[in-house]
Protein backbone atom coordinates (compact mmCIF):
# COMPACT_ATOMS: atom_id res chain seq x y z
CA UNK A 1 0.00 0.00 0.00
CA UNK A 2 2.97 2.46 0.69
CA UNK A 3 3.36 2.17 -3.50
CA UNK A 4 0.66 2.99 -4.12
CA UNK A 5 0.69 5.94 -1.55
CA UNK A 6 4.09 7.13 -3.12
CA UNK A 7 2.74 6.49 -6.80
CA UNK A 8 -0.22 8.80 -5.72
CA UNK A 9 1.60 11.80 -4.79
CA UNK A 10 4.61 11.60 -7.30
CA UNK A 11 1.64 12.30 -9.57
CA UNK A 12 0.04 14.94 -7.59
CA UNK A 13 3.62 16.81 -6.69
CA UNK A 14 3.14 19.28 -9.72
CA UNK A 15 0.10 20.49 -8.55
CA UNK A 16 1.04 20.47 -5.53
CA UNK A 17 3.88 22.93 -6.62
CA UNK A 18 1.56 25.16 -9.03
CA UNK A 19 -1.47 25.34 -7.68
CA UNK A 20 -2.50 23.66 -4.16
CA UNK A 21 -0.78 26.84 -2.04
CA UNK A 22 -3.29 29.69 -3.78
CA UNK A 23 -6.15 27.50 -5.66
CA UNK A 24 -7.19 24.83 -2.71
CA UNK A 25 -8.75 26.81 0.35
CA UNK A 26 -8.99 23.56 2.30
CA UNK A 27 -5.30 24.06 2.85
CA UNK A 28 -4.58 27.87 2.07
CA UNK A 29 -8.03 29.19 4.09
CA UNK A 30 -8.47 26.80 6.53
CA UNK A 31 -5.56 23.79 7.88
CA UNK A 32 -2.77 26.05 7.02
CA UNK A 33 -3.68 29.21 9.38
CA UNK A 34 -4.51 27.25 12.19
CA UNK A 35 -1.19 25.36 12.22
CA UNK A 36 0.82 28.47 11.58
CA UNK A 37 -0.83 30.22 14.38
CA UNK A 38 0.48 27.79 17.01
CA UNK A 39 4.02 28.07 15.91
CA UNK A 40 6.10 31.09 17.15
CA UNK A 41 6.41 33.95 15.05
CA UNK A 42 10.19 34.16 15.71
CA UNK A 43 12.40 30.96 15.23
CA UNK A 44 15.59 32.04 15.17
CA UNK A 45 17.92 29.60 16.52
CA UNK A 46 15.20 26.59 16.67
CA UNK A 47 16.00 23.67 14.24
CA UNK A 48 12.59 22.02 13.10
CA UNK A 49 11.51 18.58 11.11
CA UNK A 50 9.02 19.65 8.65
CA UNK A 51 8.09 15.78 8.58
CA UNK A 52 5.81 15.09 5.28
CA UNK A 53 7.13 18.16 3.66
CA UNK A 54 5.11 17.46 0.04
CA UNK A 55 6.21 20.52 -2.09
CA UNK A 56 7.86 22.71 0.82
CA UNK A 57 5.08 25.41 1.51
CA UNK A 58 5.64 24.89 5.23
CA UNK A 59 9.44 24.66 4.86
CA UNK A 60 9.27 28.08 3.05
CA UNK A 61 6.91 29.78 5.79
CA UNK A 62 9.19 28.29 8.86
CA UNK A 63 12.61 29.27 6.85
CA UNK A 64 11.04 32.44 6.19
CA UNK A 65 10.25 32.93 10.22
CA UNK A 66 14.32 32.41 10.64
CA UNK A 67 14.25 28.79 11.71
CA UNK A 68 16.61 26.17 10.24
CA UNK A 69 14.42 24.17 8.57
CA UNK A 70 15.00 19.97 7.73
CA UNK A 71 11.85 18.42 5.48
CA UNK A 72 11.27 14.93 4.54
CA UNK A 73 9.19 13.06 2.43
CA UNK A 74 8.56 9.89 1.04
CA UNK A 75 7.71 11.02 -2.66
CA UNK A 76 10.98 11.80 -4.85
CA UNK A 77 8.54 14.06 -6.66
CA UNK A 78 7.67 15.90 -4.21
CA UNK A 79 10.72 16.32 -2.33
CA UNK A 80 12.41 17.56 -5.71
CA UNK A 81 9.27 19.96 -6.15
CA UNK A 82 10.43 21.32 -2.23
CA UNK A 83 14.23 21.43 -3.27
CA UNK A 84 13.02 23.52 -6.29
CA UNK A 85 11.09 26.15 -3.73
CA UNK A 86 13.90 26.21 -1.56
CA UNK A 87 17.41 25.75 -3.18
CA UNK A 88 19.98 25.97 -0.37
CA UNK A 89 17.61 27.54 2.37
CA UNK A 90 16.76 23.94 3.59
CA UNK A 91 17.91 20.56 3.95
CA UNK A 92 15.19 18.85 1.63
CA UNK A 93 15.77 14.37 1.83
CA UNK A 94 13.53 11.79 0.66
CA UNK A 95 12.77 9.42 3.83
CA UNK A 96 10.15 7.13 5.21
CA UNK A 97 8.20 8.32 8.38
CA UNK A 98 7.78 4.29 9.32
CA UNK A 99 11.46 3.78 9.54
CA UNK A 100 13.99 5.32 11.85
CA UNK A 101 15.26 8.59 11.11
CA UNK A 102 18.90 9.90 11.31
CA UNK A 103 18.82 12.20 13.60
CA UNK A 104 20.63 12.49 16.60
CA UNK A 105 18.47 12.13 20.10
CA UNK A 106 16.93 15.85 20.89
CA UNK A 107 17.82 17.59 17.81
CA UNK A 108 14.67 19.51 17.00
CA UNK A 109 12.93 22.28 19.08
CA UNK A 110 9.87 21.52 17.02
CA UNK A 111 8.34 18.60 14.93
CA UNK A 112 5.63 19.63 12.38
CA UNK A 113 3.53 17.29 10.35
CA UNK A 114 0.91 18.80 8.14
CA UNK A 115 -1.46 15.97 7.16
CA UNK A 116 1.01 13.31 6.86
CA UNK A 117 0.24 11.12 9.31
CA UNK A 118 -3.19 9.79 7.97
CA UNK A 119 -0.74 7.92 5.55
CA UNK A 120 0.67 5.57 7.95
CA UNK A 121 -0.63 2.47 8.91
CA UNK A 122 0.84 2.09 12.86
CA UNK A 123 2.11 5.11 14.27
CA UNK A 124 4.15 3.92 17.36
CA UNK A 125 7.32 3.56 15.52
CA UNK A 126 7.28 7.05 14.55
CA UNK A 127 6.03 8.86 17.80
CA UNK A 128 9.01 6.93 19.11
CA UNK A 129 11.44 8.41 17.27
CA UNK A 130 10.04 11.73 17.36
CA UNK A 131 9.94 11.92 20.59
CA UNK A 132 13.45 10.77 20.62
CA UNK A 133 14.75 13.72 18.34
CA UNK A 134 12.98 16.44 20.04
CA UNK A 135 14.60 18.33 22.49
CA UNK A 136 12.94 18.23 25.89
CA UNK A 137 9.87 19.89 26.39
CA UNK A 138 9.91 20.25 22.56
CA UNK A 139 6.71 21.13 20.59
CA UNK A 140 5.52 18.14 18.25
CA UNK A 141 2.06 19.43 16.22
CA UNK A 142 0.30 17.54 13.58
CA UNK A 143 -2.36 17.67 11.39
CA UNK A 144 -5.19 14.82 10.29
CA UNK A 145 -8.31 14.30 8.58
CA UNK A 146 -10.86 14.60 11.49
CA UNK A 147 -12.25 11.15 12.25
CA UNK A 148 -15.96 12.47 12.14
CA UNK A 149 -14.90 13.05 8.50
CA UNK A 150 -13.21 9.94 7.72
CA UNK A 151 -15.91 7.53 9.45
CA UNK A 152 -18.51 8.87 6.01
CA UNK A 153 -16.38 7.00 3.56
CA UNK A 154 -15.93 4.21 5.70
CA UNK A 155 -17.23 0.82 4.07
CA UNK A 156 -17.78 -1.65 7.49
CA UNK A 157 -18.66 1.71 9.91
CA UNK A 158 -16.84 0.03 12.71
CA UNK A 159 -15.53 3.65 14.13
CA UNK A 160 -12.82 2.18 16.35
CA UNK A 161 -11.23 -0.07 13.65
CA UNK A 162 -8.02 1.34 12.00
CA UNK A 163 -9.09 0.80 8.45
CA UNK A 164 -8.03 1.73 4.68
CA UNK A 165 -10.03 3.96 2.81
CA UNK A 166 -10.13 5.41 -0.44
CA UNK A 167 -11.42 8.63 -1.06
CA UNK A 168 -11.24 10.54 -5.27
CA UNK A 169 -9.23 14.13 -5.34
CA UNK A 170 -9.64 16.37 -8.37
CA UNK A 171 -6.43 18.27 -8.80
CA UNK A 172 -6.11 20.02 -12.07
CA UNK A 173 -9.23 18.38 -13.79
CA UNK A 174 -7.43 14.96 -13.21
CA UNK A 175 -9.06 12.37 -10.85
CA UNK A 176 -7.26 10.92 -8.32
CA UNK A 177 -7.75 7.71 -6.29
CA UNK A 178 -6.15 8.59 -2.41
CA UNK A 179 -5.52 5.59 -0.31
CA UNK A 180 -5.70 6.50 3.72
CA UNK A 181 -5.99 5.34 7.01
CA UNK A 182 -8.58 6.11 9.42
CA UNK A 183 -8.66 6.12 13.11
CA UNK A 184 -10.88 6.67 16.19
CA UNK A 185 -10.49 9.99 17.82
CA UNK A 186 -9.19 7.97 21.23
CA UNK A 187 -6.86 5.81 19.05
CA UNK A 188 -5.67 9.67 18.05
CA UNK A 189 -5.24 10.70 21.52
CA UNK A 190 -3.53 7.58 23.10
CA UNK A 191 -1.02 6.94 20.53
CA UNK A 192 0.25 10.95 20.92
CA UNK A 193 0.20 10.88 25.17
CA UNK A 194 1.91 7.89 24.93
CA UNK A 195 4.78 9.71 24.10
CA UNK A 196 3.64 13.50 24.21
CA UNK A 197 2.20 15.81 26.95
CA UNK A 198 -0.83 17.42 24.72
CA UNK A 199 -1.30 20.77 25.21
CA UNK A 200 -4.04 21.58 22.75
CA UNK A 201 -6.60 19.96 20.19
CA UNK A 202 -7.77 22.01 17.73
CA UNK A 203 -11.12 21.80 15.20
CA UNK A 204 -9.57 24.75 12.86
CA UNK A 205 -12.32 27.04 11.18
CA UNK A 206 -12.48 28.39 8.13
CA UNK A 207 -11.49 31.39 7.73
CA UNK A 208 -13.36 34.78 6.46
CA UNK A 209 -12.05 35.46 3.34
CA UNK A 210 -13.06 30.97 3.02
CA UNK A 211 -16.53 32.46 4.06
CA UNK A 212 -16.30 35.11 0.65
CA UNK A 213 -14.94 32.34 -1.49
CA UNK A 214 -17.01 29.36 -1.25
CA UNK A 215 -19.57 29.86 1.24
CA UNK A 216 -21.33 26.45 0.93
CA UNK A 217 -18.09 25.18 1.96
CA UNK A 218 -17.68 27.42 4.38
CA UNK A 219 -21.03 26.42 6.06
CA UNK A 220 -20.11 22.68 5.20
CA UNK A 221 -16.93 22.80 7.31
CA UNK A 222 -18.67 24.83 10.36
CA UNK A 223 -21.43 21.86 10.55
CA UNK A 224 -18.50 19.24 10.23
CA UNK A 225 -14.56 19.99 10.20
CA UNK A 226 -12.52 18.02 7.91
CA UNK A 227 -9.23 18.62 10.18
CA UNK A 228 -8.04 17.96 13.54
CA UNK A 229 -5.15 19.34 14.86
CA UNK A 230 -2.75 17.96 17.80
CA UNK A 231 -0.33 20.51 19.82
CA UNK A 232 1.95 18.49 21.61
CA UNK A 233 5.34 18.90 23.80
CA UNK A 234 7.61 16.32 24.84
CA UNK A 235 7.31 14.22 27.77
CA UNK A 236 9.78 14.32 30.03
CA UNK A 237 11.70 11.01 31.25
CA UNK A 238 12.47 10.85 34.75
Amino acid sequence: MKEKIIENFNRLAGAYEKTVDTHNLYNAEYERPAMLAEIAETLEGKNILDAGCAAGWYTQKLNGRGAQVTAIDVSPEMVEAARRRMGNQAEVSCMDLEKPLPFPDSSFDYVISSLTLHYLKEWEPTFTEFQRILKPDGVFLFSVHHPFTDIKLSQNADYFAVELLKDQWEKEGQLYDVVFYRRSLSEIMAATLNHFEIEKVIEPKPTSRFKELDPAGYAKLMKAPNFLIIKARSKLVS
